[in-house]
């Protein structure tokens, strides 16, 4: 399964590029995964990015559902045993999402309750895909 992180905007702060540039090497034990950065948010930059139609593409939103990281990683198991190929997470930024980006989400997701920069939302979405990768594996990492 690969996996797919498109955000709205560039990642500024160098700490936080660092956190999850962490996070992604990690990941990439376990699975093949990228990372998209969009200026915008209009139709075009949408038709750009060449999503699959049978890709999972899940919009991060306060709304959306929530798990625990243990129910995240039986989520993410049962996609991937079910051959989902493509598993894409959309990622705003401060302004939330444009209406285009909205439209192409199946499913919507929420990290938390909690109000957090947009910025700091990606280390954590980036520390939670891999910790449901080392829950899946049996790795210490998620005690």
């Amino acid at each position: 399964m690969k996996i797919r992180l498109i955000m709205l905007g560039r990642t500024r702060r160098a700490e936080v590029r660092a956190l999850v540039d962490d996070y992604l090497a990690r990941i990439r034990h376990y699975a093949e995964i990228e990372t998209t950065e969009l200026g915008e948010g209009s139709d075009s930059a949408v038709r750009k990015l060449k999503l699959e139609p049978s890709a999972t593409i899940v919009l991060l939103d306060a709304a959306g559902k929530q798990f625990t990281s243990a129910g995240f990683a039986r989520w993410m198991s049962d996609l991937r045993d079910r051959g989902t190929r493509q598993l894409v997470f959309l990622c705003g930024n401060a302004a939330g999402f444009p209406e285009p980006l909205q439209r192409v989400a199946k499913q919507k997701l929420s990290l938390s309750t909690l109000t957090m920069p947009h910025e700091f939302a990606r280390v954590v979405l980036a520390e939670q895909i891999y910790r449901a990768f080392a829950i899946l594996a049996g790795h210490p990492y998620p005690k």
